[in-house]
């Protein structure tokens, strides 16, 4: 019976075996024994250098924000019609917001309100809208 010669087998290299399949066979052969190195690093790599690269964009996306919302000077505001809180030309003011004067006034017209006995109402619907009902 013959002996087996204990060299590994490697092929020869020929035309057909391109750069990228001797590649790809030493980073396959190399990747059990140092993981962190063929595969943590690079990928951590990819992620830092992203970071980096992505950094203009966003930065470029927030000064187009800042461009199109950007406040309104005196004549702006005049040229538009808008009105201060005390009747003054200016920025325009919320409507929904509240003032309360005092705080002890508003704690007493809310402890006011009879808060055992009330009614649950259905709102209005729009037609055509679902109401939630089965």
């Amino acid at each position: 019976m013959p002996v087996f010669q204990s060299k590994t087998f490697r092929r020869a290299t020929t035309e057909s075996s391109s750069l990228g399949e001797r590649l790809g066979a030493f980073y396959r052969a190399r990747l059990p024994r140092h993981p962190f190195l063929f595969f943590g690093f690079p990928f951590m790599a990819v992620i830092v250098a992203a970071s980096f690269a992505l950094t203009p964009a966003t930065a470029l996306r927030y000064e187009r924000y800042d461009r199109k919302v950007k406040q309104l000077s005196r004549e702006e505001s005049l040229d538009l019609g808008l009105k201060g809180p005390d009747g003054e030309e200016g920025i325009k003011r919320n409507p929904r917001r509240r003032i309360v004067g005092d705080e002890k006034e508003e704690y007493y017209r809310l402890m006011a309100k009879d808060l055992d006995n009330w009614e649950q109402k259905r709102v209005q619907r729009f037609e055509g809208e679902p109401d939630g009902r089965l």
